[in-house]
């Protein structure tokens, strides 16, 4: 059984392709279920895909295929579900927008951050699209990486770090650590007695020892993109 979130993406997403025989974007169905971030939308998509619903075709942007639909619906003419009238008005009132693949998703881009010494992290209003594979469940946010102290975890000065927000972090996770609210760093994450330690990936740099006053954490390591050009 679907709940009612799957089902109206379901139609909706049915009645898209039987319109113009284009899936709709990922923005598109996050406007037309009034939901706040496109990450939820990545959730329902995977729980119609695991149930059998829908499925993605391979090497195409905008590829999804409405497998079935769930039993019960009602139909109008020929083999259209009829819309949900929540959904049926944002369709009708929606504006255009541009083409996107489904499997990106848009989180905000904050800045630099350091993987060696600690510089502050900015916070910034650009965006950056990212393979939606690459995030979990929660809200995501992405750092770029300044400094080489954890080029032994493989993460390598320019690359983009994408940070899971947490406020808690178990030993041994690469996190976002906040010193002093004022600076930030991107270290692995342990505990050295009553202290914290955040330590480098990187044998010619020194561990940091912290009071756990001094130290919150604003997110762990989730994922990275790395540009080659």
């Amino acid at each position: 059984m679907l709940t009612l979130k799957q089902q109206e993406l379901l139609i909706f997403i049915h009645h898209r392709l039987e319109q113009g025989g284009v899936s709709p974007s990922f923005e598109e169905m996050k406007d037309a279920l009034d939901l706040r971030s496109k990450s939820g939308i990545h959730r329902l998509i995977n729980a119609l895909e695991e149930r059998g619903f829908i499925r993605r075709l391979p090497n195409r942007a905008r590829a999804l295929e409405v497998v079935k639909l769930p039993d019960g619906v009602e139909r109008s003419r020929g083999d259209v579900p009829v819309m949900p009238p929540r959904l049926a008005t944002t369709q009708a009132a929606s504006v255009p927008l541009p083409p996107a693949a489904n499997d990106v998703i848009d989180i905000p881009l904050h800045g630099r951050i350091a993987a060696g010494v600690p510089i502050e992290a900015m916070e910034g209003q650009n965006m950056l699209s990212v393979p939606a594979a690459l995030l979990g469940a929660g809200e995501h946010y992405a750092l770029e990486v300044s400094g080489d102290s954890m080029i032994e975890a493989g993460i390598l000065d320019g690359d983009f770090a994408l940070i899971q927000r947490t406020e808690t972090a178990r030993e041994g996770q690469i996190v976002v650590a906040l010193i002093d609210d004022a600076e930030a760093t991107l270290k692995y994450f342990r505990k050295d007695g009553g202290r914290i330690r955040l330590d480098p990936a990187n044998s010619a740099y020194e561990p940091q020892i912290y009071d756990p006053r001094q130290v919150r954490i604003q997110g762990k390591l989730a994922g990275l993109l790395r540009r080659y050009n």
